[in-house]
């Protein structure tokens, strides 16, 4: 089928039906629920062959924490689609009102590459339980993965529910050429521009998951050994792939020597001497990135564990740089990769004001174990969400919103957030018609006094 005319069959389809029945949503989540978990190697195999991802990443990031989501959907899904019956002002006695949860109709889903199963299922998920009929454009980078995707939602789902979409630049702007009733993206703030700008032609709703340099604030009273075990952890995560990875630390001049040794103790913990041999250390997706993080080492900076990387097998290695400032080429741009830049503060309000002045970051991390400085902290710099004394992990509870603002996005999801997200709320008034007060019919005359009680 043209790519131009999924949108008016699964349109179509909503004109005819109306919103997806709730009973069907709940068999299709659990049957995608149920297939993921069959196709588990195959998933593997996918994200091992896109990213080289082990087994225990690939489910912790990807197929255990769509399992997660689809469990917690399940669970709530009756009480999220009820109609909510909502208070009513006593000057418009007899009457009831209600708010009813709908579906905005069709929704596009362009997906990134980095956790190309996770970004791809998690919002479909929520548009399909929200009522949605769903056309998803995963990535081309992640092909294998991509594949798998196609597999899976076309043993769960009907074709005038759910349509994948593979290909790359050529589909994905014949798709932004239709309309739409709403459009989710993730990926790149300037691609996102894009997206925004396509939307704004019909007037169609969008959240857009984009990405941000995040800081990762080191305070004078931090635990500097869980500080650099956590940091570690969540940069270097997928090969330091990942939206709301640290981008770069902020550290304390004096001890900054001594969290760079002890991020090196924890990289050789954590994949060993030879990073190379490791099962744990993600690679690469494509040439075309590992040469732009090739070009990014050329700055200012002081490579402090300068280690061979191999294009051949997209493998570029944990690299860490020493006194780095915020003026270095490195600072320019959002990383995306496994380089961490380090760069040396000796007075924090300083550093508080340089964050405060940059593009909105996706992310913020804090370590600090100053309950006043923590609070001071959080409330000055603006963010899209994030943690104190930990990475990452933010985006693991379903009961926290996770989205940007300003450069890192708009709108947010994840649990209840996502329903919220991908659907409409029809706010409804239901009058009786035995009882009708006469105040507010013309003519007025004295009938001001009364409005006046009313409406204190």
């Amino acid at each position: 089928m043209n790519h131009s005319h999924f949108a008016q069959k699964l349109r179509n389809k909503v004109h005819e039906s109306g919103d997806l029945p709730i009973d069907l949503r709940r068999k299709r989540l659990e049957k995608l629920r149920d297939v993921i978990r069959k196709k588990e190697a195959l998933i593997n195999q996918g994200l091992k062959a896109d990213l080289g991802k082990s087994e225990f990443e690939s489910y912790m990031t990807e197929s255990g924490y769509i399992i997660e989501e689809l469990t917690f959907t399940l669970k709530h899904l009756a009480s999220w689609t009820h109609p909510q019956k909502v208070k009513t002002p006593l000057r418009l006695f007899p009457g009831k009102s209600k708010i009813y949860p709908s579906a905005y109709g069709v929704v596009l889903i362009i997906s990134p590459w980095n956790y190309p199963l996770q970004l791809a299922l998690l919002p479909l998920i929520s548009a399909f339980a929200a009522g949605n009929r769903i056309v998803l454009k995963p990535s081309e980078l992640s092909s294998h993965t991509s594949k798998v995707i196609r597999e899976i939602v076309d043993e769960v789902f009907q074709d005038d529910e759910v349509i994948v979409v593979n290909g790359g630049i050529q589909e994905t702007e014949a798709l932004l050429k239709e309309r739409w009733d709403y459009i989710f993206f993730t990926g790149s703030s300037s691609v996102g521009k894009i997206i925004l700008k396509s939307a704004a032609e019909n007037l169609t709703p969008v959240t857009l998951e984009l990405g941000g340099k995040s800081p990762c604030l080191v305070e004078e009273s931090a635990n500097l050994e869980m500080a650099a075990k956590r940091c570690v952890w969540g940069k270097f995560l997928n090969a330091g792939q990942t939206c709301v990875a640290p981008d770069y630390v902020l550290i304390p001049r004096k001890h900054q020597d001594e969290f760079i040794k002890k991020i090196g103790s924890y990289i050789d913990a954590f994949y060993g001497k030879d990073i190379r041999t490791s099962n744990d250390y993600s690679r690469i997706i494509d040439e075309k990135n590992f040469d732009r993080l090739k070009n990014l080492l050329h700055f200012s900076g002081k490579i402090v564990n300068p280690t061979p990387d191999c294009r051949e097998e997209k493998f570029f290695p944990p690299v860490i740089l020493k006194d780095v400032t915020w003026d270095d080429e490195i600072m320019r741009e959002e990383i995306f990769g496994p380089i961490l830049p380090v760069i040396p503060y000796d007075n924090l309000e300083e550093v508080i004001r340089r964050i405060v002045s940059r593009p909105r970051p996706l992310a913020f991390y804090l370590f600090s174990e100053n309950k006043k400085i923590k609070e001071e902290i959080i409330k000055k710099v603006p963010f899209g969400g994030g943690c104190v004394n930990d990475t990452v992990l933010h985006l693991a509870n379903p009961y926290l919103p996770f989205g940007g603002l300003g450069a890192s996005g708009m709108g947010s999801y994840h649990g209840k957030k996502s329903f919220e997200t991908f659907s409409h709320f029809k706010s409804v008034f239901e009058n009786g018609s035995v009882l009708d007060v006469p105040v507010r019919y013309p003519p007025y005359k004295s009938k001001l006094g009364w409005l006046k009680f009313f409406m204190r």
